[in-house]
């Protein structure tokens, strides 16, 4: 877990000018709330968080470009959770301290900010400015490598939804795929049983018309495919006589020979 170090200035208190008393009565009120609120461990006691930046803040309206007075209203921001609004005055800060030690504490606690509103790769900077004003600072080396940490972790999760994306992109794309050919057989295979339905159809519709065809011929010519029972005798009478007839003339011709016969023997 990040290690969150919160240095809180502390001042001793020396005799000065009248018009400074108020001001570091304030600064003192804040300070002893601020150092309550840091030792009780049971809970984040963001109250005497408040009433601690309340002091500071009646601190700075006396003296608003007090740096450590800022530095702590800072402090107390950040304690609050208030991360957005200790960033800003931590990163003035880290801008406007004289001492490197100072501006490397400054940076820490604006990359502990960062690091709070998920800004990786803010935070990792912030760590990396603190280091190089304090190279031997081991907690801001700590919260370095914890920040590297989660921002590899962010950039694997990242490639993996890619990934499953991609994947998810493939396998829709497949089934689409499948389904287009699906659709385009199950119409080939539609367009073919219409085709052959069409067909039947038409077969139908011609053997309907030779059907009507050969009804009509044989409506309008009934006579040729029936004969009457008078023309069936008659047609048998014609027969006969015609059989009559031509047994008539063999018969003529037979004795027409045998009489020929009989002459030329008596010669």
């Amino acid at each position: 877990m990040m290690r969150r170090t919160i240095t809180l200035i502390l001042f001793m208190m020396i005799s000065v000018a009248v018009f400074a008393q108020n001001e570091r009565k304030f600064v003192r009120n804040g300070n002893k709330l601020f150092m309550d609120a840091v030792r009780d461990t049971t809970k984040i006691d963001s109250v005497k968080y408040a009433n601690a930046e309340t002091e500071y803040r009646k601190a700075l309206n006396k003296r608003p470009n007090d740096k450590k007075w800022n530095y702590n209203l800072a402090d107390a921001l950040y304690k609050q959770q208030r991360f957005e609004e200790a960033e800003g005055k931590f990163l003035e800060l880290a801008e406007n301290m004289e001492a490197p030690i100072e501006r490397a504490r400054a940076n820490h606690n604006l990359g502990n900010t960062q690091l709070m509103q998920q800004k990786l790769d803010e935070s990792i900077e912030s760590y990396k400015k603190a280091l190089r004003e304090n190279p031997s600072d081991l907690e801001t080396k700590y919260n370095l490598a914890y920040a590297q940490m989660l921002k590899k972790q962010q950039e694997q999760q990242q490639q993996q939804q890619q990934q499953n994306k991609d994947q998810n992109k493939d396998q829709n794309k497949d089934q689409q795929q499948n389904k287009d050919q699906q659709n385009k057989d199950q119409n080939k295979d539609q367009n073919k049983d219409q085709q052959n339905k069409d067909q039947q159809n038409k077969d139908q519709q011609n053997q309907n018309k030779d059907q009507q065809k050969q009804d009509q011929q044989q409506k309008q010519h009934p006579q040729q495919n029936k004969i009457s029972k008078q023309d069936a005798e008659q047609l048998l009478q014609a027969l006969q006589n015609d059989e009559r007839d031509i047994q008539d003339k063999v018969k003529k011709a037979k004795a027409a020979k045998a009489k020929r016969t009989r002459t030329e023997k008596e010669w």
